[in-house]
């Protein structure tokens, strides 16, 4: 893996460890030759884990819109940023850039960021890996929720696997280098139609 894409929130959360995870898991990119790909932002976790990469002479690509840009939202020591027209082409050069995805604590667009590309990989769209990084159990009810889309038969098991998720981000990493997508039916058949 050459770049980790890392969806997380624009606010730091009510618990330091939020904010010192980020920073653990942008040394250890770091310290694993991998490049982080994020949102551009200099607010919250996004800009605790993109100053760890920078701190530790990595290398960082900051995707934002041109209207986050214009709300003074965007890290301006970011030596590779990328400024786009609409949060739907953030996303799709984010993804485009990644060799991976990781979701720590946010909100709402991080919720969304990790469903679209989790749901890109259930449709066969990239084979590449999707986890949760689980600081303090902030995704534990996420994560059962999910569980129980399984148990209502709304969601198959083989597809529920392609979501890693680990509390500890060098398990995480290792989980995600070892990935293989697996060869899942398709989610409907054509002849359920």
């Amino acid at each position: 893996m050459k770049r980790i894409c890392v969806f997380c929130g624009s606010k730091p959360g009510i618990r330091a460890v939020y904010a010192e995870q980020a920073k653990v898991l942008g040394r250890l990119l770091v310290k694993e030759g991998i490049e982080l790909v994020y949102g551009g932002g200099r607010v919250g976790l996004m800009t605790e884990i993109a100053d760890a990469v920078l701190a530790e002479g990595g290398h960082v690509i900051g995707v934002i819109p041109q209207a986050l840009v214009e709300m003074e939202v965007a890290h301006q020591g970011l030596p590779d940023i990328r400024v786009v027209h609409s949060m739907h082409e953030r996303k799709a050069l984010m993804a485009e850039l990644s060799d991976g995805f990781i979701a720590m604590p946010g909100g709402f667009g991080t919720l969304e960021e990790l469903f679209e590309v989790i749901t890109w990989a259930q449709l066969g769209f990239h084979p590449k890996p999707c986890g949760i990084l689980n600081v303090d159990g902030y995704y534990d009810p996420l994560i059962r929720f999910i569980d129980s889309c399984v148990h209502e038969q709304f969601l198959r098991a083989e597809h529920r696997h392609m979501l890693l998720s680990s509390d500890n981000p060098h398990k995480l990493l290792s989980e995600m280098r070892a990935y293989m997508s697996p060869d899942v039916p398709r989610i409907l058949k054509k002849q359920e139609l």
